[in-house]
Formats: C-alpha cells, sequence, structure tokens
C-alpha cells in the first residue's frame, strides 16, 4: 500500500499503539469497540468443528454491518473494518480467510445470499468497494482487491488461484520509489452474472467481463471481454462464441 494510506489507516507514529491498532483492525480508536473485537475473535475465532460454528454465529453478528440468516464462517477467518462488511443471508466462509473492508470513506464489502468463499482467499480494499452477487462461488487461495469498486455478478464461478484487482496502478515514471508512491484505479472492474474463470485467471483494473462468458485457466484478462464468449491466453482473446442468442 502506498505511504500516505498507510499513514491514514494505521495513524501517526505519535498516536499510541493501541489507536494505531484499532483504527488498522475495527477502524476507529474507540477502546470499546477494540475490546469486543479482541474478545470474540481471540475466543471464537478459532475454535474447530461444530462448536466454533455455533459460537461464531451467536456471538460475531454485532461486529458486522450486516449478519444474514444461515452465515456460516470458518476458523481463523481474519477480519478488517467488520463494520463495512456485509453478508447475506446463507454466506459460507470457509478457513482462514480474510475480509478487509479498510478505507476512509468507502461502503467496503458486500457478499450477496448463498455465496460461498473458499479456503484462503483474500478480499480486501484500500478505500474500495467489492459487491459480489448471489450465489456466487469463489474457490480456494484466490485474491480480490478493490482500490477503485469490483462488482461480480450472480451464479458466477471463480476457481482456485485467481486474482480479480480495481487498482494496483503505479507510475513507472515517477522516479519516486514505488513502495512510497500510493497506487491508482483507472475504473470500476466488472465480472458479469453466469460468468465462469478457470484457474489461475488474472483479471486487471479496469476491465469488463460480460455476462456469461468463459475465460480459459492461467488467462489473463487486460481488455473487456463480450457477453456469452470463450477467451484464453495472455492477454485474453476470444476463441469461440457458447451459443447463438
Amino acid at each position: 500500500m502506498g505511504n500516505a494510506y498507510k499513514v491514514r489507516e494505521m495513524g501517526t507514529s505519535s498516536e499510541s499503539l493501541w489507536k494505531r491498532y484499532a483504527k488498522l483492525t475495527v477502524g476507529k480508536a474507540s477502546i470499546p469497540a477494540l475490546i469486543k473485537y479482541e474478545f470474540l475473535t481471540f475466543f471464537f475465532g478459532n475454535l474447530g468443528g461444530a462448536l466454533g460454528l455455533f459460537l461464531r454465529k451467536r456471538f460475531y453478528p454485532s461486529l458486522f454491518g450486516s449478519f444474514g440468516r444461515g452465515v456460516m464462517i470458518g476458523r481463523n477467518v481474519t477480519l478488517r473494518h467488520p463494520h463495512k462488511i456485509h453478508l447475506s443471508d446463507n454466506v459460507i466462509i470457509d478457513d482462514n480467510c480474510v475480509l478487509d473492508a479498510k478505507g476512509e470513506n468507502n461502503e467496503g464489502v458486500y457478499l450477496g445470499k448463498d455465496t460461498f468463499i473458499g479456503r484462503n482467499t483474500i478480499i480486501y480494499t484500500k478505500g474500495g468497494d467489492i459487491c459480489i452477487g448471489d450465489n456466487v462461488n469463489i474457490g480456494v487461495n484466490c485474491d480480490i482487491y478493490s482500490k477503485n469498486l469490483v462488482k461480480i455478478g450472480k451464479n458466477t464461478m471463480i476457481a482456485a488461484y485467481c486474482y480479480v484487482m480495481s487498482g494496483g496502478q503505479y507510475d513507472y515514471s515517477n522516479p519516486q520509489p514505488f513502495a512510497l508512491q500510493s497506487s491508482e484505479s483507472k475504473g470500476p472492474t466488472e465480472i458479469g452474472d453466469n460468468c465462469w474463470l478457470g484457474s489461475k485467471v488474472l483479471v486487471t483494473d479496469n476491465t469488463v467481463i460480460g455476462t456469461g462468458a468463459v475465460i480459459g485457466a492461467g488467462a489473463v484478462v487486460s481488455t473487456d471481454i463480450p457477453e456469452n464468449v470463450v477467451a484464453v491466453g495472455i492477454p485474453a482473446k476470444i476463441v469461440k462464441k457458447r451459443f447463438e442468442k
């Protein structure tokens, strides 16, 4: 993350350590909010089996912006700024995932009903928003990042090890070290309804994948892909239509 962003989100070095930590985790320098967050995640966050699932369902809702019926949260799920994370009915978050809605003025992360997030997947913002529609299945070890907006339509399947981003643009003509620059986004990234992304697909900043598109494994999507086509390769190129309307 850019240096300016780190200062805003984690506070200045003159602030106390607990305030900097609270801004990173719960999003505000509030002792009651931090105590509640620490208590719930410490005692319930890593409990296995049905007991862990039950206790997290019982006690975690107060951490979130909204928490639907039938939500299941696995072990060792990391939460950042959870008051800006919204989980609809029957969402399942598998073990070891990260849900991070950091940002000063963003709305955060929204997961539609019946959505599944696979083990070790990271969904995180740096001032942007992520909106995932109903009945989306995201495989293991995926990474979804937003400096602007990532929108994923309903009934879409994303296989393991995919990376979807809105942001990550740096000015390589600038002599300033990249670690000191703040990354930018040229625009939102959108994946339409009923798409299928194969394993290890990369979707870059400011691209649109049309409804019903299929992206072959290992492809890099750097330009817009129209509806109901199959695209493969680096960069992704259309090889055929799925069907005629």
